[in-house]
């Protein structure tokens, strides 16, 4: 899979159920069977990853070291709170209620795409977010993406 891509302006409903927009679904692989794995992400938002994709995830956590302290640290971290999804007949995923809550999400999301990933945002939260742009992108761009040409060749 290249990845995904989009930004997309969603409603949740009464019972906890995001309908995946048409322009999303058509990025999702074909080998994830319409099974998702949602998560906690890293700044308070959830983490919405394709079945597939949640496998690869799964079998570079499971290579780590389990006599590593930090190792089983963070793997309770990173797994706490996951749960496998499927899509509804209306293409609709149910999030479970403590996720919600966890996340802070009311009714209205973003769904931000990347990579192997959908991160689901608390609208206000998102906003907030990309409200404080770094003073110089462009110096961040740099200190992330300098050196990428350095390694290519490897």
């Amino acid at each position: 899979m290249s990845g995904f891509i989009g930004e997309y302006e969603c409603k949740i409903d009464a019972k906890g159920r995001i309908k995946l927009p048409v322009d999303l679904l058509r990025q999702v692989p074909e080998d994830a069977k319409n099974k998702f794995v949602i998560n906690r992400g890293f700044e308070h938002h959830l983490v919405l990853y394709p079945a597939n994709e949640w496998e690869i995830i799964t079998e570079e956590i499971n290579k780590l070291n389990n006599y590593d302290r930090k190792v089983r640290e963070f793997r309770r971290f990173f797994y706490r709170g996951a749960n496998e999804l499927t899509l509804d007949s209306s293409s609709r995923i149910l999030l479970p209620k403590t996720l919600i809550e966890w996340s802070k999400i009311d009714r209205e999301i973003v769904l931000f795409c990347h990579t192997n990933m959908i991160e689901i945002w608390a609208k206000t939260a998102y906003d907030g977010l990309l409200s404080t742009e770094p003073e110089d992108f462009s110096l961040l761009a740099e200190n992330v993406m300098g050196n990428k040409k350095e390694h290519d060749g490897d």
